[in-house]
């Protein structure tokens, strides 16, 4: 017979404890204006969007989306996933090395990598996984691993489990970097390189709040130079930065980082997470990450979705370089308009005003006037440096972002 562990007396003050811990750190939230609500959209994601605000029906133009080539809701690409799903069925059923592992996520894998031109590629349930996994997988406590202070969190997290000794350089500060290694150096007594003491470089290729890019090149003559590899994640990369939204490499002309990162729920518009790189590195890592080996895999048509789309992706190229057109003309309105903005090489324009509550009301402000722009605001970003980050599609008309942009212009001086 069962015995009941706790009384009820106990289980009230345990619940107490509870309650009270979690009502005043969301107090707390809301007294310094961190405090974080999830809109209701009722239309799919797209360049013009349905909001439920206030109990209110409300159209937008939406300025917030990672789906930078707006392919989500593409008719055709929409009717391929639902044929997908009645041949594939609505789950997969299992983890990839049981019984999970179907014809839709092979033929996606191949599809990676050849977009990304490397001889293989592994997927992951989401762009999070790929990272905590493959970077807990490759680093152990003996490695020694140089990380940018903006990485994204699920950089940060893997870097954690891994229980690598960790330096942070200063943002894009490649002279930073070199005195960081050369301290390692010196004070490990080994050369990185080593079978015993490996060293990584580990980077956004653009960073999700910012828009700017890592230095591949100089990267790479830094990691060549010191016997570090180097892993860069590109997420915000793929599909968007380069002729054809090939990422880094592409947008460079030069060689690939040692192991790449990237993610198929942005501009791929899908779900998931990937590396791609040399084949024995993705043997390796199908044997030995475990956000890959112990997860159900993703749903075959999911996978098929995603290959579908990568596909329309590399046959329309425009789409890549209306985007990047997108961001040229909206970035030099801001500034017509007498805003201090970077004229960024992503999808992605950060529109900084500093304080949290500022960057709430202007928010609020901006979506009473049809435009749904977020505030981002710590600790996404450092504390006084919230800010709307804009991000833009392929689909945006020159006229409704040169409105957006006299309309944010003219929101900002109004709070002033």
């Amino acid at each position: 017979m069962c015995k009941f562990l706790y009384s009820s007396y106990e289980i009230k003050e345990k619940m107490s404890i509870l309650e009270n811990f979690t009502e005043k750190a969301l107090q707390l939230m809301q007294n310094s204006h961190t405090y974080r609500k999830m809109r209701h959209m009722v239309s799919p994601e797209s360049a013009h969007v349905k909001v439920v605000s206030e109990g209110l029906l409300k159209d937008q133009l939406l300025l917030a989306s990672n789906s930078y080539l707006d392919l989500a809701d593409i008719p055709e690409l929409k009717q391929a996933m639902a044929s997908a799903v009645l041949k594939w069925g609505t789950g997969s059923g299992g983890a990839r090395l049981t019984t999970g592992n179907k014809t839709p996520h092979l033929e996606l894998e191949e599809e990676i990598a050849k977009f990304k031109g490397e001889d293989a590629s592994i997927t992951f349930g989401t762009g999070y996984m790929a990272n905590v996994g493959t970077i807990s997988a490759l680093c152990g406590k003996n490695d020694i691993i140089f990380s940018d202070e903006l990485n994204h969190a699920s950089i940060i997290d893997g870097i954690r489990l891994s229980r690598a000794k960790c330096y942070v350089y200063r943002h894009n500060d490649l002279e930073d970097l070199k005195r960081l290694i050369a301290e390692a150096m010196n004070g490990n007594g080994e050369k990185l390189g080593s079978d015993s003491v490996r060293g990584w470089i580990v980077t956004d290729a653009v960073f999700s709040m910012d828009g700017d890019l890592a230095d591949l090149p100089e990267l790479l003559k830094i990691a060549r130079a010191n016997g570090v590899l180097l892993m860069i994640d590109e997420a915000h990369a793929t599909g968007v930065v380069g002729r054809t939204g090939r990422g880094l490499a592409e947008h460079f002309g030069c060689e690939h980082a040692d192991v790449t990162v990237g993610t198929l729920s942005k501009a791929v518009a899908c779900e998931g997470g990937f590396v791609a790189g040399k084949s024995q590195l993705i043997e390796f890592l199908r044997n030995k990450a475990r956000s890959f080996i112990f997860t159900t895999a993703m749903s075959p048509a999911v996978a098929f979705a995603a290959c579908n789309n990568l596909r329309y992706l590399e046959d329309h190229p425009e789409r890549v370089q209306k985007l990047q057109s997108n961001v040229a003309f909206f970035c030099d309105a801001l500034q017509s308009f007498g805003l201090n903005v970077p004229r960024v090489p992503s999808a992605i324009v950060p529109i900084v005003v500093g304080d949290e509550e500022k960057a709430m009301r202007l928010s609020f402000e901006l979506e009473k006037s049809g435009i749904l722009i977020p505030a981002i605001r710590y600790p996404t970003v450092p504390k006084g440096s919230a800010r709307l980050r804009a991000s833009l599609m392929a689909s945006h008309s020159k006229k409704e972002l040169e409105i957006a942009a006299e309309k944010i212009a003219k929101a900002i001086g109004s709070v002033e």
